[in-house]
């Protein structure tokens, strides 16, 4: 499966391991750009990621990438430093990267926002962005309105650029879905939460192995601007009840997330923590090295793609 993606970025596979926040190190970032694919750091704190990206030089010579999240307060900073490492390729989310995208292509690094419409993607290639992702709402974390099956066939339609699809996707029948849709490319994210490399809290993975379909639930929706997917728990119950009561404001829940994720992520706190996961957690069944997921579903992708001719 050559395409555009894997021209771009120097991998064997057109398959991105999601930038997840607080879960996404150096590691498996190796790992999965290891098994061909290319590996994501999330750029939480500024100490946390010049030693991930030395990590993960230790542990591979491939090309990897950081994310960043750029409603964080140390944005600014990780987009220096994402220039000054001359990281292969960054991904953003939760904003535009309009500021930063100079700075970044002048240093030979490639950027790729997600976005979730199609106006975002035409803004985004106009700007000199090499690829986006195109996210649906089926993701885990920060998501849009659209699904990944409405979104990315009109992103290809409107962009002369690699599209990337995101949401809903963790096998092969994913991936070949993808490409039928225009996509030359695919980013997961739920997947990898238990790949043996991955570094959440063993609390968190088995939460998501023990999620079914009906397992997630969307927070932050009534004021817009920052829903997020999760698991359902405590936390994300009481913040529905919250953000729908009579007397709520914007102003009034727009701290009831902070540091909710790093309370399940790094603490294993699945009670009172937030889960972020997709809507495919109910097909992740267990924990196993990245490289075997990343070959599982790209050969299965492979083959369900030599079968359409048929």
């Amino acid at each position: 499966m050559n395409t555009r993606v894997n021209e771009l970025l120097g991998i064997r596979y057109p398959l991105i391991q999601g930038g997840m926040a607080w879960i996404a190190d150096g590691k498996l970032a190796a790992a999965v750009s290891e098994a061909g694919g290319f590996g994501i750091i999330s750029a939480m704190n500024i100490e946390q990621l010049r030693r991930e990206i030395a990590v993960a030089r230790s542990l591979t010579d491939k090309p990897f990438g950081v994310n960043i999240m750029l409603q964080s307060k140390f944005a600014d900073e990780a987009a220096e430093i994402v220039a000054d490492e001359r990281v292969s390729a960054v991904t953003t989310g939760a904003g535009m990267p309009t500021k930063y995208m100079e700075r970044w292509l002048k240093a030979g690094t490639k950027v790729i926002p997600v976005i979730a419409s199609v106006s975002m993607a035409r803004m985004m290639e106009k700007l000199g962005a090499d690829a986006v992702v195109a996210e649906g709402q089926e993701s885990g974390g920060h998501i849009g309105e659209l699904t990944t099956m409405a979104l990315v066939p009109q992103v290809c339609d409107a962009v002369k650029i690699p599209v990337i699809a995101a949401g809903g996707i963790a096998d092969g029948r994913g991936v070949a879905a993808s490409f039928m849709l225009g996509a030359e490319g695919v980013q997961l994210g739920t997947r990898f939460l238990c790949a043996s490399e991955c570094g959440v809290h063993e609390n968190y993975k088995q939460a998501v192995l023990d999620a079914s379909d009906v397992s997630t639930v969307t927070t932050g929706r009534r004021f817009g601007g920052n829903t997020c997917r999760c698991i359902k728990n405590h936390f994300a119950r009481e913040f529905l009840k919250k953000e729908y009561a009579p007397e709520a404001t914007a102003e009034s829940i727009a701290d009831l997330g902070v540091g909710a994720l790093r309370r399940a992520a790094v603490e294993g706190d699945t009670r009172d923590g937030c889960i972020l996961a997709g809507q495919v957690s109910g097909m992740v069944k267990k924990i196993e090295p990245a490289a075997d997921i990343v070959s599982e579903i790209m050969t299965a992708a492979e083959e369900l793609l030599k079968g359409t001719a048929k």
